[in-house]
């Protein structure tokens, strides 16, 4: 039995209908949070060694292997039928994104050691460690999935159902790409 049916079973069946109308965005979701748990393993991995006195720095060197991470992850898995563009052109915008984004992420840890100073000697290394658990994975983190949601979604992989599944691919069955709007069921309202 696929996976696929092994979690739905598991689900509450009110639930199930929200799953079946929401898959990208729970898949979404699970790959952010693998993507998560490389970018903070790397951060404080870094900015207890090496980088103990540039946690930013470290910090955007987790969100970038994490973004390698989140890439491979969303492009095979969580988009998987979604696409438009050439591969290259699309990961040039999943990555121009994720840099963006790295801002998102990094800006609110910034705000809380240089601008409120939750730093050592100011505060006591336990206050320093939660203020930037709190701004760094948290707050960081959610202001840039949202922000990622919204830009994969509009830019990196514009058009619904344009990539073969794979289990169409197990079946050697083709889709077209890109698949014309018609085709889509995509309805022009435009005047002529």
């Amino acid at each position: 039995m696929p996976l696929r049916e092994v979690v739905l079973r598991a689900l509450p069946a009110r639930l199930r209908p929200f799953a079946l109308k929401h898959r990208e965005l729970l898949k979404f979701g699970v790959v952010g949070s693998v993507a998560y748990l490389v970018d903070n393993g790397t951060w404080y991995l870094l900015k207890l060694t090496v980088l103990e006195h540039k946690p930013v720095v470290a910090k955007a060197i987790g969100v970038v292997l994490a973004t390698i991470v989140s890439y491979v992850l969303n492009r095979e898995w969580s988009f998987h039928t979604r696409g438009g563009r050439e591969r290259h052109h699309e990961a040039a915008l999943f990555f121009a994104i994720s840099g963006v984004s790295i801002f998102f992420y990094t800006a609110p840890l910034m705000l809380s050691r240089y601008v409120f100073h939750l730093a050592t000697p100011n505060v006591s290394l336990v206050t320093q460690e939660l203020s930037d658990f709190l701004f760094g994975s948290i707050v960081g983190t959610v202001i840039a999935m949202v922000f990622r949601w919204w830009a994969f979604k509009r830019w990196v992989f514009p058009h619904a159902d344009v990539r073969a599944s794979r289990a169409d691919r197990r079946l050697g069955k083709l889709v077209p790409y890109p698949v014309p709007a018609e085709q889509r069921g995509v309805v022009d309202h435009s005047p002529n």
